[in-house]
């Protein structure tokens, strides 16, 4: 099971095109109707068919394109395998194109295509061509630079079908989501319904989810048990990593729960209100990152006030890269590895993103000390034995599992690493408790 997301700019037609795919109207709400305008995430699906028959249910997340909007496109990408970026034939890159594009590549996302639509208004090839052209420039230094461009009409259906192989073709080339064993879904959207009660949804990474599984809401460590499941409508016995997700919930109120939570099984997340990361800064920011500047965090579904805190450099100018504390308003629920983007709080500006290295630092750090920076160094780069060794370092004595959630590592990746460096003799292990090797003789 796939998750493919939207992005584009404002009328260029990317809800018409979710709905001739799937034959499903992504938009929901009354007020979108009335302006035809995307303005909250809308969610349809379609099974995808290969040349031998094999077929794959993918998901689809439709994102606003208009500016004003930019904070729903941002809760709704996050999960995605494969970004379907729509330009209109008649227009061609626009602000919310570079924007959203900007946003993709400094998720990562790992896979994308481009749809051109509205190519039923152009008479002309060599506009065509011309407008192809503008979007293979802007293509050209992200993650969707090798992205196949497909001309499609959704109002005469030109071009749907290539544009089905080539989603499929595509999602068959990224990498499965892996179950870990700590499921997290990023809660995008939450709702009652009437004989049921509380629903969240989200796209589920990390691990499987099963009906009657007792579960936790971060932040706040909120308790309750999963009474059902579904994906796509269809009742569930348990949903697996990929999979976009409806959560029937019991035992929680649904007056606490908000777009920007975490449900996940309990002992798996800890909130955060401090952690560090590896940052890159738009070229086209308009001004560098200060120190102690005011910023918005997105991070899954979650909208966050904050402050930074530069380390190892005074600030980090346009199209550079650097070294952050983020020091938050309110918890957040983050595990290493995450993407986040920041933006200014007004105007909403797009500044940058990077990518969380310790949820849990345990104290702001003093910004030119270069083991700081040696330490961030190794987080960012380091191998999975270097990074349990690091975390232990600041942890010990510690049992594996709390090494594990510190560093983000699987449970087969952190079992070997944890193997050699016992035969190594660089971490002693008594009992459940385990300490470095220096560590240990200090004792």
């Amino acid at each position: 099971m796939y998750v493919v997301g939207t992005a584009g700019h404002v009328d260029h037609g990317k809800s018409t095109l979710v709905e001739a795919l799937t034959g499903i109207d992504p938009d929901r709400l009354v007020e979108e109707k009335e302006r035809e305008m995307t303005i909250e995430l809308g969610f349809a699906w379609l099974t995808l068919t290969d040349a031998a028959g094999n077929e794959e249910e993918v998901g689809v997340v439709d994102v606003p394109g208009h500016r004003d909007f930019i904070e729903n496109m941002l809760a709704g990408v996050g999960g995605i395998d494969l970004a379907l970026l729509v330009v209109a034939a008649d227009e061609g890159v626009m602000p919310q194109t570079r924007e959203h594009l900007a946003i993709l590549d400094l998720l990562q996302v790992q896979s994308g295509v481009v749809a051109l639509t509205k190519t039923d208004l152009i008479d002309d090839p060599d506009w065509l061509e011309l407008v192809t052209l503008d979007v293979s420039e802007a293509l050209a230094g992200t993650v969707l630079a090798d992205a196949p461009i497909i001309p499609v009409s959704a109002r005469t259906g030109a071009g749907l079908a290539t544009l089905r192989q080539t989603l499929l073709a595509r999602l068959q080339t990224t990498t499965p989501r892996a179950d870990e064993g700590q499921p997290r879904l990023p809660i995008d959207r939450v709702f009652t319904l009437t004989g049921f009660g509380t629903v969240v949804t989200g796209t589920l990474v990390g691990g499987s989810l099963r009906l009657g599984d007792p579960v936790e809401i971060h932040p706040g460590e909120m308790k309750g048990r999963i009474r059902g499941l579904q994906t796509h409508r269809r009742k569930r016995e348990a949903v697996h990593p990929g999979s976009r997700v409806a959560v029937n919930l019991t035992g929680v109120d649904r007056e606490s729960l908000r777009r920007g939570q975490v449900l996940t099984r309990p002992g798996v997340l800890r909130d955060t209100i401090l952690f560090d990361a590896a940052y890159r800064h738009l070229a086209d920011a308009g001004i560098p990152l200060k120190h102690n500047m005011e910023i918005k965090l997105f991070a899954g579904a979650a909208e966050i006030v904050g402050r930074t805190r530069i380390l190892g450099a005074p600030h980090i100018e346009p199209g550079a890269e650097g070294w952050l504390q983020i020091a938050l308003r309110e918890p957040a629920a983050l595990v290493r590895g995450d993407r986040f983007i920041l933006r200014l709080p007004s105007p909403g500006t797009t500044l940058g993103g990077g990518r969380v290295l310790d949820p849990h630092p345990g104290r702001r750090h003093r910004r030119f000390r270069d083991e700081v920076v040696a330490r961030l160094q190794t987080l960012a780069q380091g191998t999975p034995a270097e990074l349990l060794l690091q975390a232990l370092s600041r942890l010990e004595p510690a049992p594996l599992a709390d090494l594990l959630k510190q560093t983000g590592l699987d449970q087969e990746t952190g079992q070997s690493a944890w193997e050699d460096l016992l035969a190594d003799q660089r971490v002693v292990q008594i009992g459940a408790q385990s300490f470095t090797g220096g560590g240990w003789q200090r004792r």
